[in-house]
């Protein structure tokens, strides 16, 4: 199953040329915070012969967030607004991101696409898939010359 991660192709290089900029930069982002967007943090596992998504959607509404499937892709789309009214030089400190968001994830062959499940409590949002029993891990026995020698668990 592939890693859910955000997409920032370029985010190492983006800190790096800001810390080389001038040596008292490197402070700014301890003081000021970040003002990257906003990208939930997902975790996925398997349990009782399901795929569970977990995102970390703090201070959304599930009005605010779109889960869809297309062939075997898993996407979670949606955005975090700054409803405050505060200009940027009235912040002490600002370390909340903002903005539009979309993680995608592809999914085991074999997974029940038709049957997905959403549900959002406390600021997490929890996806449901149940898997084929050929995506679930089995234990596959070896043998040589006929004789059982080692068990093995695929994880």
């Amino acid at each position: 199953m592939a890693a859910l991660l955000p997409w920032r192709p370029f985010r190492e290089l983006e800190r790096i040329a800001r810390r080389w900029d001038s040596p008292f930069r490197l402070f700014e982002e301890f003081e000021n915070g970040f003002e990257e967007n906003f990208v939930p943090a997902i975790e996925s596992y398997v349990q009782d012969g399901n795929l569970v998504v977990h995102a970390d959607v703090p201070g959304l509404e599930p009005k605010n967030i779109e889960v869809s499937v297309l062939g075997n892709v898993l996407t979670i789309k949606g955005e975090r607004k700054n409803e405050k009214e505060v200009k940027k030089e009235d912040y002490l400190r600002r370390e909340v991101s903002y903005g539009s968001f979309e993680r995608r994830m592809t999914l085991p062959e074999g997974t029940a696409t038709e049957q997905v499940k959403a549900a959002f409590r406390n600021g997490v949002l929890e996806i449901t898939l149940p898997l084929a029993k050929a995506a679930v891990a089995r234990k596959v026995a070896i043998e040589a010359g006929g004789e059982k020698t080692v068990e093995i668990s695929k994880k």
